[in-house]
């Protein structure tokens, strides 16, 4: 029996897509390419160039599609704790930075005295 795949990211089943995986094959619920570093079982960020097939050759962006001839999906690649890890901290950024709607930002433009000097 084949493993059950997940998107790297989302965790999305990906049970909808023929296998084996494209270069351009995209996760169908949030859009990101899935022949990447990230989704092979080889890749391992605890290891030297993070990945631990000593034949590929060295791919950068861990995060991009690629043309490894090693690829392998991974049915481990997402982690909940990391993908919860981002929400907090994208939440953080928002409370941190204030993310307004429309209404508000023409509030705060309109109560800024220095905006105030140019009209």
């Amino acid at each position: 029996m084949a493993e059950l795949l997940h998107c790297w990211r989302c965790g999305a089943d990906l049970s909808s897509l023929n296998p084996p995986l494209s270069r351009m094959d995209e996760c169908p619920e949030c859009a990101i390419h899935l022949h990447v570093c990230r989704m092979c079982s080889y890749f391992d960020a605890a290891v030297t160039r993070s990945c631990r097939e000593d034949d590929a050759e060295d791919v950068k962006e861990k995060e991009r599609p690629n043309f490894c001839d090693y690829f392998k999906p991974s049915a481990d690649a997402f982690n909940g704790d990391i993908a919860a890890a981002n929400q907090s901290a994208q939440a953080q950024l928002g409370a941190l930075f204030g993310e307004a709607s429309d209404g508000d930002a023409a509030d705060v433009s309109s109560s800024n005295p220095a905006e105030d000097l140019f009209k």
